[in-house]
């Protein structure tokens, strides 16, 4: 009897979902984003809403819930209905490193989304002041070496962002003793190594661009596998020397685990469609992110791999966020 009402009650709970599917969407669908508008990640969904708002044929609103270095927004997603009118825009190298750095989070990013399609990824630069006696990351790390603890870097986002992540690996696999200096954002960070307040600092690409093409700032190296596409001529940091060092931030849409499968194939296709496009590739191309979309296990995959990544950096580096 206890086995007949449970296959009954599975039964009913698939016939749901599915009859859900069949009649979604049916009203507005919002995509939730962890930070300010004008960021990287609000201007990469906002760039995709027009489209996929037609073929979905419904209205697509953004969420901009900042705060606690994406931890709120990322909350605000994972607790929402499992229903497919949810989304939440995220990067891995924030969403990854979360399990590690706080020692209380109310969100877990493995169990509590269901990856839908990357959308995009980017790079961060390391630069330097012209000041700075270097042109390479091989001379950076000689002087370095040189002098121990005398040279700081900036990082947008303070302890725990990226841009920091991105300098505490860099310092593990190049075996030099650099002193963290985080600022609020990107702009606080390239303001600092433009100033000569730090020598050196970690940023998306876009953000430290008009600086470095205007001599105020010198790219030593990006941070992802490949060469990043504003800066052609900046080698990487995987080719400068240290091949085993990557850090490529992808930007991809999530939604709340138990969201149906056909909701989430649906919103997978129709993703991919619409970053695909020409119009969409030149305006991701303009931020400085390359446009791609995946199937969800791929995107899982990736989120996976980071999470495990940066468990082992964190706890290297022995970094800590209350």
């Amino acid at each position: 009897m206890v086995l007949k009402l449970s296959v009954a009650v599975t039964l009913a709970i698939a016939l749901a979902a599915g009859a859900a599917a069949q009649t979604y969407p049916a009203k507005t669908i919002r995509i939730v984003d962890a930070f300010p508008p004008g960021g990287a990640g609000d201007v990469l969904a906002r760039t995709i809403i027009p489209k996929l708002s037609e073929n979905l044929r419904q209205p697509i609103v953004m969420d901009n819930r900042p705060g606690a270095g994406g931890n709120i927004g990322a909350e605000v997603a994972a607790k929402a209905p499992a229903d497919g009118y949810t989304l939440f825009m995220g990067v891995t190298v924030v969403l990854a490193p979360s399990r590690s750095l706080y020692a209380k989070l109310p969100y877990d990013a493995l169990r509590d989304f269901a990856p839908v399609s990357r959308v995009g990824s980017g790079a961060y630069v390391l630069a330097a002041h012209p000041s700075l006696p270097v042109k390479s990351i091989k001379e950076l790390v000689a002087l370095a070496k040189s002098r121990p603890g005398e040279l700081s870097y900036a990082s947008a986002g303070g302890t725990g962002s990226g841009a920091h992540l991105c300098g505490e690996l860099f310092r593990i696999r190049a075996g030099v003793n650099l002193l963290h200096v985080g600022y609020k954002g990107g702009p606080p960070a390239v303001t600092a190594v433009v100033a000569g307040e730090t020598p050196l600092g970690f940023m998306t690409v876009t953000a430290g661009l008009g600086q470095i093409q205007g001599g105020r700032m010198r790219a030593l190296a990006v941070t992802s596998a490949k060469r990043a596409p504003l800066l052609p001529g900046t080698p990487t940091i995987a080719e400068s020397g240290y091949p085993d060092y990557e850090v490529t931030p992808v930007f991809g849409l999530f939604v709340p685990v138990n969201t149906p499968k056909d909701i989430i194939a649906l919103l997978n296709a129709e993703i991919r469609k619409v970053v695909d496009t020409a119009d969409v590739r030149e305006r991701y191309a303009a931020q400085g992110v390359i446009a791609g979309g995946s199937t969800p296990d791929e995107l899982g995959a990736v989120l996976a791999a980071e999470v495990a990544q940066w468990a082992k950096v964190i706890k290297a580096a022995g970094i800590r966020v209350e």
